[in-house]
């Protein structure tokens, strides 16, 4: 679904159905994603290499921010969600531990596919400013904690930047929209990545946003190399109390 020239959020994860097989290779090209979705999962802080811990991974993708969360918590058992079947086709083909596993189902949707809480973690790579709600959507997210529990968010967000909107605006259309027009044929996911993160929150205006919500001790940090300043990790907590 296209409206106004543009690709609905709604048509977002069949959007993914049809990049999903030159995904890896996309974003593997990337300098420091993958170290950079390691870092994000480390800044939540879980005990203990996660040993007695659930975990949630949501917005999955192939399976590159559930590696990450592995990482950071070896020993906790994983559930990885996608709304999009090609991601989880991809993401289910690589070898992991019995720890981790994957279902098809859209956040609005992981009651009825059987993922329900409390999860002790919650990690949203590059999801939140996809959904057609983001207040929604982190209500959601919110309600699927334990109490005391983290979310990591990590994502784009450069409106709080001169310099990061126009490093952003450069690097899509000499790069990643070209890149993925190759890979896949069809650019227009690669254009709306390009607009999704030029209309997105500010990270001070994110915060803001997970503290009017319900989240708690609220952390932002960015990321080095050439995603300083556009690349953030939003950490809060679901009240202990």
């Amino acid at each position: 679904m296209v409206v106004s020239g543009r690709l609905a959020k709604q048509a977002v994860p069949e959007a993914f159905d049809t990049a999903a097989r030159g995904y890896d290779r996309l974003v593997g090209a990337n300098p420091g994603y993958h170290a950079h979705l390691r870092l994000s999962a480390r800044r939540m802080e879980l005990p203990d290499g996660g040993v007695g811990l659930r975990l949630l991974d949501v917005g999955c993708g192939t399976g590159a921010s559930t590696a990450a969360l592995l990482a950071a918590a070896p020993r906790a058992r994983i559930v990885g969600v996608d709304g999009s079947a090609g991601m989880i086709a991809r993401a289910r083909a690589k070898s992991w531990p019995a720890s981790v596993s994957f279902v098809h189902a859209t956040l609005a949707g992981l009651a009825g596919a059987g993922v329900t809480g409390p999860f002790d973690g919650v990690f949203a790579a590059y999801l939140v400013r996809n959904l057609p709600d983001a207040d929604a959507g982190l209500r959601d997210l919110l309600a699927l904690l334990a109490p005391g529990a983290s979310l990591a968010v990590h994502d784009y967000s450069v409106a709080d930047s001169r310099r990061a909107r126009l490093v952003w605006t450069a690097v899509c259309w000499s790069v990643i929209i070209p890149s993925g027009r190759l890979v896949t044929g069809d650019g227009e996911l690669y254009r709306y990545l390009w607009h999704s993160v030029r209309e997105f929150d500010g990270a001070r205006a994110f915060e803001h946003r997970l503290g009017r919500l319900g989240f708690t001790d609220l952390r932002t940090a960015t990321v080095p190399g050439w995603q300083r300043g556009i690349v953030h990790t939003f950490v809060g907590r679901r009240p202990a109390g």
